[in-house]
């Protein structure tokens, strides 16, 4: 697991911005309600916050999809 980046950092497991990853953990129509990216939060009982931790398994597969999917089209 690794922890999402700070406001205007950059994840440095990917380079991905923190909005981008957001936009992969995230359930919305974009991914048919279905995030590629497993992510969990953790927060001690009674807290409204927590720490956002991104599957790095998960993450890493997103992304060598991405790049199969792709082809080589640079």
């Amino acid at each position: 697991m690794i922890r999402m980046p700070r406001t205007g950092q950059r994840c440095p497991v990917s380079g991905l911005s923190r909005s981008t990853l957001y936009v992969l953990i995230t359930p919305s129509e974009f991914n048919g309600y279905n995030p590629p990216v497993k992510s969990i939060c953790v927060r001690a009982r009674g807290n409204i916050r927590g720490i956002r931790l991104v599957s790095y398994e998960s993450l890493k597969a997103y992304l060598d999809r991405q790049v199969l999917n792709a082809g080589g089209n640079s």
